[in-house]
């Protein structure tokens, strides 16, 4: 990788607002202010009714009637329903009729495996699965450490290095893959370790998916997102978590409703809040107690727990 120099760096970290720039002698130029208007748009991640196992069109169906008109969409649930019958046209017709946007895509394509033979098939994976969302306008994709979870820790260097493959994908499919952060892997545990690679790789493009569960699963202070420019990010996991369950003893099932445990959502939603643009916030739990309730009952209670918190 060529060595960049100190005005890329900035660029690809994306400064706060009011902070110095350079300009393009040098010189130091005056902070641009920022643009009036803040806040949130609110998005449901189907993750809290996939085990209703409604389908990929009933799933879009109730996050409208819930009142979402941004979702992030699970890949293996859009493939079921393409196998059944269905055609990317008619579900962008689908998602257009119901007046929502897909923010993003659920997918675990193993790009970062060590194994060569594993990681060429994952990136002919992951291609298919940017191609296809292309066409029904999601133009984000999660990028976990899926296939490295467990095992020895990869150089940073050589993450960025196929951090960059994946994103010169993006560029050419239009669907952008996001960096995401997992607090129980051995790799990408930490918010210092992503905001590395996306700063590191030196692309403007490049974006973080971070998310409230694995900050503290990860043992990341939440402080630690200061140092995380707005550029970085353009969703953001929200979720909550329970008194009395240590982080290395908390697992996914854990994940609750906004404001119903003790993570420090109200201290987070300030620190990342974009006063440029809204951030995209998506409710993302995989709680079997709600999926053994009424799917609308359960997106509504998201959505109005989401707002609480973040007013």
């Amino acid at each position: 990788m060529s060595n960049l120099n100190r005005r890329q760096v900035l660029k690809a970290i994306g400064l706060t607002a009011g902070a110095a720039v350079l300009s393009e002698t040098g010189a130091v130029a005056a902070p641009i202010a920022p643009k009036a208007g803040s806040g949130f748009v609110y998005s449901l991640n189907m993750s809290i009714i996939r085990g209703h196992n409604l389908g990929f069109v009933k799933e879009l169906e109730v996050a409208a009637k819930a009142g979402f008109t941004s979702v992030e969409i699970w890949i293996d649930t859009l493939q079921t329903y393409l196998q059944s019958g269905g055609s990317l046209t008619e579900a962008k017709k689908i998602i257009e009729g119901l007046g929502l946007k897909i923010e993003d895509a659920i997918g675990f394509a193993p790009w970062l495996a060590d194994d060569e033979s594993t990681r060429k098939k994952a990136l002919e994976q992951l291609q298919r699965e940017m191609d296809m969302l292309a066409q029904i306008d999601c133009h984000r994709i999660a990028a976990p450490p899926a296939g490295v979870t467990k095992g020895p820790v990869l150089d940073l260097d050589v993450v960025t290095e196929r951090y960059l493959t994946i994103l010169k994908m993006g560029e050419q499919t239009g669907v952008m893959p996001q960096l995401e952060m997992w607090g129980g892997s051995q790799n990408r545990k930490h918010i210092s370790q992503v905001l590395y690679v996306a700063t590191q790789c030196g692309k403007s493009d490049a974006r973080i998916l971070l998310d409230v569960f694995h900050i503290f699963k990860g043992q990341s202070a939440a402080e630690s997102l200061n140092y995380v420019g707005h550029h970085a990010l353009d969703i953001f996991h929200v979720n909550d978590y329970p008194a009395g369950i240590s982080p290395e003893l908390i697992s996914e099932p854990d994940r609750i409703y906004c404001g119903d445990g003790i993570a420090p959502l109200k201290q987070i939603l300030q620190i990342v809040k974009n006063p440029e643009q809204p951030l995209v916030i998506s409710f993302e739990v995989f709680n079997k107690s709600y999926y053994a309730q009424d799917a609308l009952t359960v997106a509504k209670t998201a959505l109005k727990k989401m707002k609480a918190v973040a007013s």
